[in-house]
């Protein structure tokens, strides 16, 4: 019965095929994850990586989320400062797995959750500040505070218990308006979530995968800048950045040390993708072959 059990919540989650042979045994789950360290070794030492460092613990896990060994739901939580890369990072994850999943029929295997859609809502001190701009000089965004993380880390753990969650929807074109109970969340084989503050101590917890994304100062500046002008910050984008920064050191930063993988916000997107193919790779090898 347990077998039985066994292979219908890996059927329900994704990643499983007729070909696919349960249980593994502990030198076969081994053999895994040394291809996977092989793949994350070159990507290291390989022109502009999209992988800086890893914990050899995370690679050890993934092998044993993707032999089937672990069998729920896996979740996977990605930090990084202000303009660093993340939420690019995290869409070219979900679209290079989406493609992995549409390829063999698996269905939906990747669910988001955005960190950033349980800010409060503050949108009546919005309109009593008379803009955004205004409200933002005496309102800071940049703490853990300004979030509702108790609310995330509960769905979180909800959807890795294979139950739906109804999510919020917070609107950042400067309205500052959270819309509760907005957006259908049904459980997968992946949770998957992004945002400054992810990885922070009231919710880093939820993820079984701790990623980092580290970005080069001069960079990350010039993108902030340019998202600043794009949501009406004016003349206080200054003042925002440098308190970002600031809070960044305190809040955002020491998440690296932390993180089980630290990837770059710079490397090219493409680059992602084929490092992410190459594991799934691994997941085809696996559980799709004859």
């Amino acid at each position: 019965m347990t077998n039985t059990l066994s292979r219908s919540i890996e059927k329900e989650h994704g990643f499983y095929n007729k070909y696919s042979t349960f249980p593994l045994t502990q030198t076969e789950i081994k053999k895994i994850e040394i291809k996977l360290k092989k793949i994350f070794e070159e990507e290291i030492n390989s022109e502009n990586p999209v992988v800086i460092s890893y914990k050899p613990h995370a690679i050890y896990k993934m092998a044993k989320f993707i032999t089937g060994d672990i069998k729920r739901s896996a979740s996977i939580g990605i930090a990084g400062e202000t303009a660093s890369g993340k939420s690019t990072v995290t869409q070219d994850i979900i679209d290079t797995i989406e493609l992995f999943a549409k390829l063999f029929n698996l269905g939906r295997v990747i669910t988001r959750v955005n960190t950033d859609d349980y800010y409060y809502d503050r949108s009546e001190e919005v309109k009593k500040a008379g803009s955004m701009a205004e409200f933002a000089k005496n309102y800071d965004f940049d703490v853990p505070e300004a979030l509702e993380l108790d609310l995330m880390y509960s769905h979180i753990l909800k959807l890795l218990s294979n139950k739906e969650v109804m999510l919020p929807k917070y609107d950042m074109s400067g309205t500052t308006i959270r819309y509760d109970n907005y957006t259908l969340a049904k459980p997968s084989k992946i949770i998957i979530s992004e945002g400054l503050f992810t990885l922070t101590e009231k919710i880093r917890n939820a993820f079984d995968f701790k990623l980092y994304v580290d970005i080069d100062s001069n960079i990350q500046k010039e993108r902030f800048f340019i998202r600043a002008n794009e949501r009406g910050l004016g003349e206080s984008a200054n003042s925002i950045y440098e308190n970002a920064s600031r809070k960044a050191q305190i809040y955002i930063r020491p998440a690296r040390d932390i993180a089980d993988i630290v990837l770059s916000g710079a490397a090219d997107r493409n680059n992602y993708k084929v490092f992410l193919n190459k594991i799934l790779s691994v997941i085809e090898q696996l559980h799709f072959s004859k």
